[in-house]
């Protein structure tokens, strides 16, 4: 059991279950939609994520997306961290058919996965430490042509399928997810690589 200081926010029972084998940790959830509804759970989210930090962790689907969007913004930023599974196609268990999207949510996920995604979102794991890395900037993306150009959104989405990336992220959640993932070194040799096939 890896035990996280801050709390994380799943989407269901399930997610929670699964989360809850792998962590130990306060573990939340917003019943997919009803958070929208629900001004009381979104309170209790803000007072959590003021008090010891809280990590979104939502499907890579488009209401994952959609969920994690409204978190965003009703709590200030510097109280989030936030998780990314890659896209990965099939379908949970305890299902008879794929999601609408055909992709696996984090209920589905390994525990590998699961850590790695919590590690590269930055959480606070009790006996590690967190490396500082130079963060990757707007103008690193302008540069490397993801951002500003006539093609820059076919590029953005090259490299996100390249890297097993949720293609529904904004350009500011790829930004995120690529300061979480990799060194700009590391992100400039990628494109190098998919200059190839753009």
């Amino acid at each position: 059991m890896v035990k996280i200081k801050e709390a994380i926010v799943v989407e269901g029972r399930y997610d929670k279950n699964t989360l809850s084998q792998i962590v130990d940790a306060p573990i939340l959830e917003t019943s997919g939609f009803g958070i929208f509804k629900d001004k009381q759970q979104m309170q209790l989210l803000r007072r959590i994520a003021e008090t010891r930090g809280l990590i979104v962790f939502t499907d890579s689907d488009g209401a994952g997306f959609v969920i994690r969007n409204h978190i965003k913004s009703a709590i200030p930023g510097n109280y989030l961290k936030h998780a990314y599974i890659p896209d990965i196609p099939g379908k949970e268990k305890r299902k008879a058919s794929p999601g609408k999207e055909g992709k696996l949510g984090v209920e589905g996920m390994s525990r590998e996965i699961i850590l790695e995604a919590l590690r590269r979102a930055g959480a606070t794991i009790e006996g590690e430490e967190a490396p500082s890395v130079r963060q990757i900037t707007k103008q690193d993306l302008m540069s490397l042509g993801l951002s500003g150009g006539s093609d820059a959104s076919a590029r953005r989405l090259a490299l996100l399928k390249k890297l097993n990336l949720p293609q529904h992220m904004s350009p500011n959640a790829m930004l995120q997810a690529l300061n979480l993932l990799y060194s700009l070194e590391e992100l400039s040799s990628i494109m190098k690589e998919l200059e190839t096939t753009l």
